[in-house]
């Protein structure tokens, strides 16, 4: 076959069944309050939208293998935060690192793509992202999917006691033992403990995860944000309230081997949320890296039954 004959057959229509719609992935960063936010969008225009917020020290990067499974169905919008991906790193000299201001420039990303009303994926970080914008438009909450996001004093065991060392004293002894948690080996272990089978986990993720945290300036931001993880508590009781006000419908797919968020923070949710499907998953704290193969079905069953209704 000569090289005119071969490029025929390779550009010759195909004589099966039309290919499957695979959903494309746009990659885009906006302006919100004079910070640079990216994050990645899928998905027809005027679908239900779904918003999907990362944990540490990741990225929107963690939803890439997720974001084409719900596209076809859903608008998906999945951002990173200020010192996080693709986003801005402004200095922590003059830029707050706080829940408080990721979740005011998630919403006012939200307010310029004209979103009014959403389902949330919440992760780790996520979660505390993911309270405010709740609590700042309860009505505009269609949803939820709690991976690993925690909502309890019950959730935050040992794995916190350092960190709430640093809390009660913010000091350089007390942040030394902190910047442990910003190296290779705490990276890669986000990724494996508690997984039974580490081969179904792709090295690039810590491997990408720790380029972005090994840039210059990056652990003190990181150090910030890890402190100001300490008004989550109190604002705790106010999340169970609007869990208990609003019953949003929920669906918890936790990684019930998970060091850093244990399933002590995922029963608690059965206390407040009557229209609650629960699953605990034999992995980690990455739970999507590793049983995807689980989780994306029962994310887009959920999604459709729900947001159907809505």
């Amino acid at each position: 076959m000569n090289t005119s004959d071969l490029k025929d057959q390779i550009n010759a229509p195909s004589q099966s069944s039309a290919a499957p719609y695979l959903p494309v992935t746009h990659h885009r960063k906006s302006q919100v309050d004079g910070v640079g936010i990216f994050y990645r969008e899928a998905g027809p225009a005027h679908a239900p939208v779904v918003v999907l917020l990362h944990g540490f020290p990741t990225s929107s990067h963690m939803f890439r293998n997720l974001i084409p499974h719900l596209a076809e169905r859903h608008h998906v919008i999945a951002p990173d935060y200020p010192g996080y991906g693709q986003s801005d790193s402004p200095d922590p000299e003059s830029f707050a690192y706080t829940f408080d201001h990721f979740a005011e420039l998630v919403d006012g990303l939200l307010s310029q793509l004209g979103v009014e009303k959403f389902a949330m994926y919440v992760m780790d970080y996520g979660a505390p992202v993911g309270w405010r914008l709740a609590l700042r438009h309860p009505e505009s909450v269609t949803a939820l999917i709690i991976q690993n996001g925690n909502a309890y004093d019950e959730g935050l065991k040992e794995f916190w006691d350092p960190i709430k060392k640093y809390w009660a004293e913010p000091n350089a002894e007390n942040a030394e033992p902190l910047m442990g948690l910003f190296t290779l080996r705490t990276t890669k272990f986000q990724y494996t403990d508690g997984v039974r089978d580490v081969s179904r986990i792709a090295p690039d993720n810590w491997v990408h995860d720790q380029a972005l945290l090994d840039r210059p300036g990056n652990a003190e931001i990181q150090l910030a944000v890890m402190y100001d993880y300490r008004t989550n508590l109190p604002l705790y009781p106010t999340v169970q309230a609007y869990f208990r006000d609003r019953q949003p419908p929920t669906l918890i797919v936790w990684g019930k081997n998970d060091y850093i968020f244990p399933a002590d923070g995922a029963h608690p949710y059965k206390r407040d949320l009557k229209d609650l499907e629960f699953h605990l998953i034999d992995t980690g704290h990455f739970a999507l890296e590793d049983k995807a193969d689980e989780i994306v079905p029962l994310i887009r069953d959920f999604l459709q039954r729900k947001l159907s209704k809505r």
